[in-house]
């Protein structure tokens, strides 16, 4: 997301965004604009999460107007529409078509339903949400991660789509929304990609805390932030965002199901909750196992990438519940043989 705000920035000073086949930065400016960008979205997660809604709770509701104020200016480029039957004759044939550019692959229907789920996978399902929401004074809380679901993605998803449609499906979000809506619809693609970066940044800073305790919150976050500017600097990572995407969560995902298994299945089956923490232990190795097997299984399933999450979210479940039993039955045995 530094990289989608810094295609925004770019355009102020005449900078060009990597190609779709780039993998190295292209030139010193997209670099230094990228850097600038980082910066900011550092700056903000080290403040702590506090400024960090403030600043959503500005900015947000009015990113969202411009999404939809930039789809609906540039739907006349596409026809006369006169009633809904026009519109949707619209979307099928000249929006959402099937055409790619080189480069791009194509998808059916499922393959965008699964990536819905799977581009929330780490924030979701792997539970990564709970670096943030463990902090609330309600369980209800969590509902909210509703809005950035239907709103900030489901919505802008679809706008996304009629602007990109629009400057002839070029990959370059600064000039989809410049296009759409001037001066404004770059700026909200800029705060759009901070607002999204600076979440993701503070629960960073908050997890690598856990392995550096005597690190201050700010110093870890601001090692973070420097990593992953860096990072956003090769086009590589945005421009292949469906990809990299796809596999951070198929990362996490095991450590999501160990996490639902402990809290939700484990009391029912009488197993005993967070051993390992309070064994003060260093690693679980059914988790550790659970981990590591489920990734390779599903590096091996000969299915798309975007559909892999789903069974191998059912079978990191069973696994770690299987192995977990066969642990504290092995030491069972080894306490009764002592």
């Amino acid at each position: 997301m530094i990289s989608v705000s810094a295609t925004a920035v770019g355009l102020a000073f005449n900078i060009p965004t990597p190609a779709l086949t780039d993998f190295l930065p292209n030139s010193v400016g997209w670099v230094v604009i990228t850097m600038f960008v980082g910066v900011i979205v550092t700056l903000i997660a080290i403040l702590g999460f506090e400024k960090l809604s403030q600043f959503s709770k500005v900015f947000i509701p009015w990113v969202f107007l411009v999404f939809i104020a930039g789809a609906i200016a540039l739907l006349p480029k596409f026809g006369h529409i006169g009633s809904f039957s026009d519109l949707w004759h619209i979307a099928t044939t000249k929006i959402w078509n099937g055409t790619v550019t080189p480069g791009q692959e194509k998808f059916s229907i499922w393959h965008i339903i699964f990536f819905a789920w799977f581009c929330n996978l780490a924030m979701h399902i792997d539970l990564s949400d709970m670096a943030t929401l463990r902090y609330a004074k309600k369980w209800t809380y969590g509902f909210y991660s509703a809005f950035g679901m239907f709103f900030g993605h489901f919505l802008a998803w679809i706008c996304s789509g009629v602007m990109v449609a629009a400057v002839a499906r070029e990959m370059n979000p600064g000039l989809m929304a410049y296009t759409a809506a001037g001066l404004a619809g770059a700026f909200a693609v800029v705060i759009a990609g901070i607002t999204t970066a600076n979440p993701t940044m503070y629960r960073v800073g908050l997890a690598i805390q856990t392995l550096t305790p005597n690190w201050k919150r700010w110093k870890v976050t601001l090692v973070a932030g420097i990593a992953t500017t860096i990072a956003a600097c090769f086009p590589g990572f945005f421009l292949r965002l469906l990809d990299f995407v796809a596999i951070y969560g198929l990362i996490l995902m095991p450590i999501g199901a160990v996490v639902f298994v402990e809290h939700w299945i484990f009391p029912l089956v009488k197993i005993p909750q967070y051993r390992i923490g309070k064994l003060e232990k260093l690693f679980n190795i059914p988790a550790l196992i659970t981990w590591f097997l489920t990734l390779f299984v599903c590096s091996i399933l000969p299915i798309h990438l975007f559909f892999r999450w789903l069974p191998g979210y059912l079978f990191a479940m069973v696994l770690y519940l299987i192995l977990t039993y066969i642990e504290l039955k092995l030491k069972k045995e080894e306490i009764s043989n002592k």
